[in-house]
């Protein structure tokens, strides 16, 4: 039987670069496991921080190092085992003949496994279905609502799911004009109150979060916040559990069992997300039965509110004291890294890592036809 061949697309311009290498080499070392030994053919694509793309042998270092390439431009004594320089005649020869129109068309499906902007934003998402080739995970649509905070949140208020209060808030109003930043922040004092948290609205992985609980530290959180994205969002503190469910499938998805996250920082930062043993995942969530039903049901429902397709993880709060859940967001290509909670969440419903990837190269399929 003809392998299938899987355009492995990773890197990506965003912060989270390394995150997206390492949920690569995960997914690669599943696309070759059990069940799809012989059966798929990965292609590596890496996009480099500075976007250039580079494909063959060096895109395949690359992966199996999980190491950024070094760029020209960096200094000496930068980090890095795989530099530019170290490209042979051969390698280029084979990197140049994989990014001509011909070689892309010959892939069958494509995995983008980029995070954050420019990769899971609907951008890659338009150009893989300018090419008319399947891909796995969402849309234009559905990648560009995910990946916007404040998009994202007016689909699920228009779908009647639950969040907590929230301002919107562009960055002309924290940087261009001194008489309107005292007013939002009055104004975000008097409808939010302390504690708070100041996003960007098109980072994930909680970069360029900032909780605070003073005049002065919302100053500051919105003004770093505005030097990430020129749209942020506020959003109201709650005291209360994360919990997150994960969905799979396409037109009739179905969601996974329950998982809480605990952890000692502050909240759920970057650091605490990355790094073994900063956070704690109970799965599943010891949560009644009946809550566990409602978060599995606003899970699909937040799916089907965006235009999601192929995989999502959807978070929550459940405030205990009153039995409220909230959706705090929805994340359209969540991490596939040794400590992400989709792949685990999956395992814990019966799907091992290789049929969880597997299914989705299907679904993919299925949605193109």
């Amino acid at each position: 039987m003809k392998k299938l061949r899987v355009g492995l697309l990773f890197g990506g311009c965003s912060g989270e670069h390394e995150v997206s290498l390492s949920s690569a080499r995960a997914i690669a070392q599943a696309l070759s496991a059990d069940q799809n030994t012989g059966k798929y053919e990965i292609l590596p694509f890496y996009i480099r921080k500075d976007g250039r793309w580079q494909a063959g042998e060096l895109a395949q270092q690359v992966l199996e190092s999980r190491t950024p390439l070094q760029l020209e431009s960096s200094t000496p004594d930068s980090p890095s085992p795989i530099a530019s320089s170290e490209i042979s005649t051969a390698n280029t020869q084979q990197l140049n003949r994989w990014q001509s129109p011909s070689q892309a068309a010959e892939i069958d499906v494509w995995f983008p496994i980029l995070h954050g902007p420019n990769g899971e934003d609907g951008t890659v998402q338009g150009m893989l279905k300018l090419m008319q080739v399947p891909f796995v995970g969402s849309g234009v649509l559905g990648s560009a609502i995910g990946m916007d905070k404040i998009a994202m949140k007016m689909a699920f208020a228009h779908a009647g799911i639950p969040q907590v209060k929230y301002i919107a808030v562009n960055r002309s109003q924290v940087w261009s004009n001194p008489c309107v930043f005292p007013k939002l922040c009055d104004e975000i004092e008097g409808t939010l109150g302390y504690p708070c948290f100041v996003k960007p609205a098109n980072l994930g992985s909680s970069v360029g979060i900032s909780k605070v609980r003073s005049r002065t530290e919302l100053e500051t959180a919105l003004d770093n916040a505005a030097s990430y994205d020129r749209r942020l969002i506020v959003e109201a503190g709650v005291v209360a559990r994360e919990v997150e469910c994960a969905v799979l499938g396409n037109d009739n998805p179905k969601a996974s069992v329950v998982g809480e996250i605990t952890f000692e920082s502050d909240f759920y930062d970057y650091e605490t997300k990355y790094t073994q043993g900063e956070a704690d995942l109970l799965i599943p969530a010891p949560l009644p039965d009946a809550i566990a039903t409602q978060i599995q049901d606003l899970a699909l429902k937040a799916f089907a509110a965006i235009d999601a397709a192929g995989l999502a993880r959807v978070d929550f709060f459940y405030v205990e004291a009153t039995g409220e859940i909230l959706i705090n967001e929805i994340n359209t290509f969540p991490g596939f890294t040794a400590t992400s909670m989709y792949p685990q969440l999956w395992a814990a419903s019966g799907i091992s890592f290789p049929e969880l990837v597997d299914q989705l190269v299907q679904l993919a399929l299925e949605r193109h036809t």
